[in-house]
């Protein structure tokens, strides 16, 4: 391993100004404490940001409303087919060769309650799952609960951290489209400067050990992306990663080389903006979703044989309302479509009950009712996968959701 020798700052070079340089390329760290060693078994949450439309997503085609309700975005001939009484959008072909091997599930009519029709507020209660409490992320408080050397290393994959995973679990955070190329040697100045800081000094060190990893990974996807002068390097792929729908799959196959490193990611958050679709649905969504499905392709094709042990969970704060607006869009709704994935999932289809678009269901005269609470779908995963305790979902994870109780069974 390569040592650097200490190197006092200049005066004009303040620790504020330093953290906020490092900050600037991409070494975020939240949290107090350093993690523990990472277990074999992973998950990822992938949150769509802006309300996905589960009636896209996952269009009931047997529903002898939904056409009607629909209209112009009704998704009925071109679904892919599930089971008869649902299909899926015909861009998520990852996603149906999934299901048809029994890696993928759906719940259709899933939200958080009392989440409201505000994004903000609603992508907090789904985050930080704890009432009007959003001090911190359930993600982060259940690898907290998980303790001593199990507890897993954490991951965030976005422009920021997002809430699900801030709290007192320290955790790193990654996003495309940073690098460290353009001033190499700042972190490590900032990591000697910070060295024998009881805080900053491991934090630090866990900012730079996740750069390492993420120029690692995208040096090796760099050498088979080449660009008009024939060359890529990770800089350009990491613009690329961040903004071209083409390259989703290698951002998967990005995010795979972290989990797949020795102490690499075990929990995951990947944050997928660009899902309020007022105006101009279909092809808005269909793009958004085609960006989805590749990313899970080279997540899947990346992890190879860890694929069986990771579970995915992509979910969105509401749905969209049942009716078309004035402008082949719609609105902010309540319920909408929660995908698992995953090598190790047990077989199976629908998640929850299907509460049908008749007028006299439609929660408010406009928006698919809720029939499945999502933290109840969190529960089961946590359970089943990363081994938590009822009461420890119940009181710690998901604070006073006794009610709320976990849909075992999943994995």
């Amino acid at each position: 391993m390569t040592s650097f020798s200490p190197v006092l700052a200049p005066p004009s070079l303040s620790r504020r100004r330093l953290l906020a340089a490092g900050a600037g390329l991409g070494l975020q760290m939240w949290g107090s404490r350093v993690l523990a060693a990472s277990s074999r078994r992973k998950f990822v949450l992938v949150i769509l940001r802006g309300a996905a439309d589960g009636l896209s997503i996952t269009p009931p085609v047997a529903d002898g409303d939904y056409v009607a309700l629909r209209r112009e975005l009704a998704i009925t001939e071109a679904a892919l087919p599930l089971d008869g009484d649902f299909g899926l959008h015909p861009e998520l072909k990852t996603v149906h060769r999934l299901m048809g091997a029994g890696q993928g599930r759906f719940a259709p009519a899933v939200a958080m309650p009392a989440a409201g029709r505000s994004h903000f507020e609603a992508q907090d209660r789904l985050e930080a799952a704890a009432g009007n409490d959003v001090s911190s992320g359930w993600l982060n408080r259940a690898m907290a609960a998980l303790g001593g050397g199990s507890t897993p290393e954490g991951l965030s994959v976005g422009p920021v951290a997002p809430l699900v995973m801030r709290g007192d679990l320290a955790t790193s955070s990654w996003s495309p489209g940073r690098t460290v190329e353009t001033a190499a040697r700042l972190p490590m100045l900032v990591q000697d400067l910070y060295a024998d800081d009881p805080l900053l000094g491991p934090a630090l060190a866990r900012g730079l050990k996740t750069e390492v990893l993420a120029q690692a990974n995208l040096a090796r996807l760099a050498a088979d992306l080449p660009d008009a002068s024939g060359t890529m390097n990770s800089a350009k792929l990491s613009r690329t990663l961040l903004g071209d729908n083409r390259d989703a799959g290698r951002l998967g196959g990005a995010v795979a080389g972290f989990m797949r490193e020795d102490e690499g990611a075990d929990v995951v958050a990947v944050s997928l903006d660009g899902f309020d679709t007022h105006a101009n649905q279909a092809g808005a969504l269909s793009r958004r979703l085609a960006y989805l499905d590749a990313l899970l392709a080279g997540l899947q094709g990346g992890l190879g044989g860890g694929w069986r042990e990771t579970v995915v969970l992509v979910v969105t704060e509401f749905g969209r309302t049942a009716r078309v607006n004035g402008t082949s869009g719609t609105d902010h709704g309540t319920a909408s479509t929660a995908l698992l994935l995953g090598g190790g999932l047990k077989a199976g289809g629908l998640i929850g009950d299907w509460p049908t678009l008749q007028e006299s269901r439609l929660f408010e005269n406009r928006d698919l009712a809720s029939t499945t609470d999502l933290r109840s779908l969190f529960k089961g995963v946590l359970a089943d996968h990363l081994g938590l305790e009822r009461r420890t979902l119940d009181t710690t994870v998901f604070p006073d959701s006794a009610q709320a109780r976990p849909i075992f069974g999943l994995v």
